[in-house]
């Protein structure tokens, strides 16, 4: 998961491949709920890791379920089983409204004092309509905060009170379906005879209702309704556990990568995009995303837990929709809309307004930035994409803490006008999809231009490594120390037997050319061996500073680090990326200090390791390095022409890098 402060995505060209979807948040939450209240223990393969689903089970231990993390998205609950859950109990819900609604609908039904709060956003979700349907049972619950809002307080220290189960409860339909989603999953615990819901005005979401029947059943709660507005839980019924369920993958997630399968090239030799996990049959009815992809244009075929998607019209189609039936889907239409002939109509999606954030609101501001003509109504969203390629914009898209605004607004890097787009706090896709990203760079593709590149050359000692690998992780880009490539060869060789001369050129570099070097988690891997240590010693760099003077072995290295440059970016230091590897970057930095500084600092890092060492010694071969380096005939060390100068002499490592983020915000179009 990328948690930087903002992701720039470089313009995306084309898409192809396969990507396996997490498990589905709706029905994740819901199951655990269910497995909670049941009798027996159930196993639920395939949980979505995120946000949400951690809130649920955090709350779960908290009141006295045994929670049991395989592992692989294997989680084992032992349910209460009618047991009264631990109390009182103050439990944190976050922003999840499947965790904080039906928790609170089944606590204030199985008594005790509870204190449920959140982030500030849930304190701006409503729930009044749900706490009022409680009420009108008997149940007890205050406001902590303003009237019809979390946080919330449950008491019933005493027990809980007779409950008034003769008449047809009634609760609101047109506000969010997870109200009478949170009723339909409490009522069985204290259906002592026939329980009546009615749902008055018009019922939102239905497709979240059939979901939460389906579940229902599996734990063999057997719900009767009348045309959606009038639901019978029969007398007797009783949770039980069906042994194991799995959850069906995401199909609200599944709707960007339709989108881009419908909005993006096939990479060549790709059909398009194929997404795994959900498909066709799917019991979540944000899978009726399809048709709308389908009416705008796209190709999709599917069968059981697979979707193959393909551009076809292009460009898109716009469509006049009533979105009542996919109400988080929808919200790639908005995208879907740039890249569409024409103007698309999203109607029926006032539900927007009370979701994690103000989302009708935000899609239009944030549409507009890329150069949209967008109107915004009370429940409905107008847009008309740009009208020529040279009309878009350059955006920095803020997220509003809103999974699904940041996920959606990636698909805007396909533009046409091959502009860049910045996705502010990218670490929000953590409430369903963690690794959304991620997924996003296996299947996209962008010409190798496009891939922005921070070349960080300089001296040994300089401090180029640790400036350039920090500038990495502020902006989520891939690392490459060149130095340690050089480094990796000359230990490779070693270990090979081969001696690091002349004679030797050619095995050595037989042996670069297929190196299996690797940057993870702030080490350095050769194959599967932990190197970081090894090749720091001040043999290991004089031994890296020849083998980097012999031509062959520095052409079998150059194309080994272009592998390097993959999407979202890259910063690489060394020697020579300014000037022979990446000529073309956007930015490029020559970091220096004096040899005095640069022998002072090397001295304390050796002694930190417990290595003796002679200031005098190491300044003189410092220098003696740096004359090898400048005078060697291929890639001399030199700064770039376009370089800008950086003397770290009076700088931290923290400063250093400061300066090159700020010199690189400052030729970003993003303002």
């Amino acid at each position: 998961m990328f948690s930087t402060e903002f992701l720039d995505l470089p313009a995306l060209a084309s898409a192809g491949g396969s990507v396996q979807l997490p498990g589905s948040k709706s029905i994740s939450n819901r199951v655990l709920l269910l497995a909670a209240l049941s009798q027996g223990t159930t196993a639920v393969h395939d949980l979505l890791a995120s946000d949400d689903t951690r809130v649920m089970l955090d709350a779960l231990r908290q009141l006295g379920c045994t929670v049991d993390e395989r592992g692989g998205g294997l989680v084992h609950i032992t349910g209460l089983g009618g047991a009264t859950p631990r109390s009182p109990t103050k439990l944190f819900m976050g922003n999840a409204g499947t965790a904080m609604r039906p928790l609170t609908a089944a606590l204030a039904l199985l008594g005790g004092e509870y204190e449920l709060s959140g982030v500030p956003r849930m304190h701006e979700r409503p729930i009044g309509d749900l706490v009022d349907a409680l009420r009108q049972l008997g149940c007890r619950i205050d406001y902590l905060g303003n009237e019809g809002y979390p946080p919330l307080s449950i008491q019933h220290a005493a027990g809980l009170p007779a409950l008034r189960l003769q008449d047809p409860i009634r609760v609101r339909g047109d506000v969010s379906s997870q109200f009478l989603t949170a009723l339909l999953m409490a009522l069985p615990l204290v259906a002592q005879q026939d329980v009546v819901i009615e749902v008055v005005g018009e019922l939102i979401s239905r497709p979240y209702i059939h979901i939460t029947l389906e579940l229902l059943a599996r734990f063999g709660i057997a719900v009767r309704h009348d045309n959606w507005q009038r639901f019978t839980i029969p007398a007797g019924s009783r949770y039980q556990s069906p042994g194991s369920i799995h959850v069906e993958a995401d199909a609200s997630s599944a709707s960007y990568f339709i989108a881009l399968g419908a909005i993006a090239a096939s990479t060549e030799g790709q059909k398009g995009i194929k997404i795994l996990g959900v498909g066709l049959d799917s019991i979540q009815g944000d899978i009726r995303f399809v048709e709308a992809a389908r009416a705008m244009g796209a190709r999709v075929e599917g069968g059981p837990n697979w979707l193959q998607i393909e551009r076809g019209a292009w460009p898109l189609q716009a469509i006049d929709l009533d979105c009542n039936h996919i109400p988080d889907a929808a919200m790639a239409l908005g995208l879907m809309a740039l890249y569409a002939q024409g103007t698309t109509t999203l109607r029926n999606i006032a539900s927007w307004r009370v979701k994690e954030t103000d989302r009708l609101a935000a899609m239009a501001i944030e549409l507009r930035k890329l150069g949209a003509s967008v109107e915004e109504g009370a429940d409905y969203l107008r847009v008309t994409p740009p009208a020529r390629a040279a009309d878009w914009r350059p955006a920095s898209i803020h997220t509003y803490d809103d999974h699904r605004v940041a996920m959606c607004f990636s698909l805007a890097a396909f533009n046409p006008a091959g502009l860049p787009v910045r996705i502010e706090d990218p670490k929000c896709v953590a409430k369903t999809f963690p690794d959304y990203f991620e997924a996003l760079f296996q299947v996209a593709r962008a010409e190798t231009a496009s891939i922005p590149v921070i070349c960080i050359d300089g001296p040994t000692a300089s401090g180029k490594g640790t400036v350039a690998a920090s500038v990495a992780e502020r902006l989520g880009y891939h690392f490459l120390d060149s130095g340690a490539l050089y480094r990796a060869t000359a230990l490779a060789a070693t270990r090979a037997g081969i001696a690091i001369e002349t004679a030797e050129e050619t095995r050595i570099a037989e042996l670069a050319r297929e190196l299996p070097v690797r940057f993870e988690g702030g080490r350095i891997w050769l194959g599967q061996d932990d190197v970081s240590d090894a090749i720091r010693t001040e043999e290991a760099g004089m031994k890296a500073s020849r083998v980097s003077a012999l031509p062959a072995v520095r052409a079998a290295l150059i194309a080994l680090q272009h592998g390097f440059r993959r999407l979202p970016g890259l910063v690489a230091d060394g020697r020579d990326m300014g000037t022979v590897i990446f000529p073309g970057a956007p930015l490029k930095v020559f970091l220096t200090a004096s040899a005095e500084c640069r022998a002072e600092r090397r001295y304390k890092q050796l002694i930190s390791k417990g290595i003796s060492a002679n200031i005098l010694d190491l300044r003189a071969d410092l220098e003696a390095r740096d004359a090898r380096d400048q005078s060697r005939a291929v890639a001399p060390l030199t700064p770039a022409q376009d370089a800008l100068l950086l003397d770290s002499s009076a700088l931290t490592a923290t400063q250093a890098a400061a300066q090159v983020l700020d010199w690189w915000q400052a030729r970003r179009p993003f303002g």
